[in-house]
């Protein structure tokens, strides 16, 4: 709202903002933004014209009708990470400091708001679970806290698997703040900003644990790193350093896991291990189940041998007797006094 509506709209009346008006701001958003951002952008406009209209301040909603940038879904879009590489790959690449914050997103499923906003006080490791009760919100670089999740639904309970456990306990021994301070802070005891944790912990930790280009060692003190470029062409460059070469993998290389794909795969590894889906609808937050199924589940590795493991015990049947004698081939005979055929 601060950033791309105010400066739009703050200073005119609003029965002189009209459709036309409403399209063109639109339209030159989708060439800055994000097709899911220019959807926000427009939602909290309408909402404002709604209430204008609801009060008679205005006759019509000139909202209403305007043509958003589609949202296209890209083959980088929800990922999914297997358990293994979770444990095996990327916890141990990433900072140790950091360690406990990805384990738990990858082990609970929260977004990343609930784990910046998590505190000690809402977790429980003698009962192993974590209750999602407030959530830490960023906008324009500043953080805050709200003593509510993203709906009613996101009021929940959930389980800790032992890892993540063992990785809080950890935290707590090292980095702890106190009983019912936050769990996740940056350095200097502040709070977490997404941004800077995507370019210098997420990306990084990518590169080191295999998930994201390559760097190889070719020499003494020579580095060698490999990634592909947005359009799929594959770059490469040499430097002095390792550090200097996986910063420049992770500042170039295209797609790659994204944090949110941690909660794509806790997910889909709970379908995919015949949880109900309704105990997954409540452990993600979820108001319905629907979302849980169409956004936040994607086929497995082995979902092919699945599916022909559940259609393994259909056979055609082999026909004996009667039943089982081939058929004869038959004449039709007209009969001209009975006026009917006889086979």
């Amino acid at each position: 709202m601060r950033n791309h509506v105010l400066p739009q709209w703050s200073a005119m009346p609003l029965g002189k903002i009209d459709h036309l008006s409403v399209q063109r701001w639109v339209t030159d958003l989708g060439r800055r933004l994000s097709p899911a951002t220019v959807a926000k952008c427009h939602q909290l406009t309408a909402g404002v014209f709604r209430a204008a209209q609801r009060d008679r301040l205005i006759g019509i909603n000139p909202c209403d009708g305007v043509r958003l940038p589609s949202i296209r879904r890209k083959d980088s879009d929800g990922q999914v990470i297997t358990p293994a590489d979770v444990t095996s790959k990327l916890v141990p690449a990433v900072p140790q400091r950091y360690r406990a914050l990805v384990g738990l997103a990858a082990g609970t499923g929260l977004r990343w708001g609930e784990c910046v906003g998590l505190r000690w006080n809402a977790v429980d490791l003698t009962a192993g679970v974590v209750h999602v009760v407030r959530v830490a919100v960023e906008v324009a670089g500043n953080v805050t806290t709200r003593p509510f999740p993203k709906s009613r639904a996101g009021r929940r309970t959930v389980p800790l698997p032992p890892f993540v456990m063992q990785l809080l306990v950890a935290h707590r021994e090292t980095y702890s703040r106190g009983p019912v301070g936050e769990i996740f802070t940056n350095t200097a005891g502040g709070p977490l900003r997404r941004t800077l944790f995507r370019s210098r912990v997420w990306r990084p930790a990518l590169v080191r644990a295999g998930l994201l280009g390559e760097v190889t060692s070719i020499a003494v003190d020579r580095w060698r790193a490999c990634w592909l470029d947005a359009a799929g062409h594959e770059q490469h460059q040499e430097f002095a350093t390792e550090r200097e070469a996986v910063g420049q993998v992770a500042k170039q290389a295209a797609s790659g896991l994204r944090f949110h794909d941690l909660r794509h795969s806790y997910a889909t590894w709970l379908v995919s291990s015949g949880v109900p889906i309704n105990d997954v609808q409540k452990v993600m937050g979820h108001e319905q189940a629907s979302t849980t199924l169409n956004r936040y589940t994607h086929g497995s590795d082995d979902r092919d041998a699945r599916v022909r493991g559940a259609l393994a015990d259909f056979r055609f049947a082999e026909r004996s007797g009667k039943q089982g004698r081939p058929l004869r081939r038959r004449t039709l005979t007209w009969c001209s006094t009975g006026g009917r055929y006889w086979v």
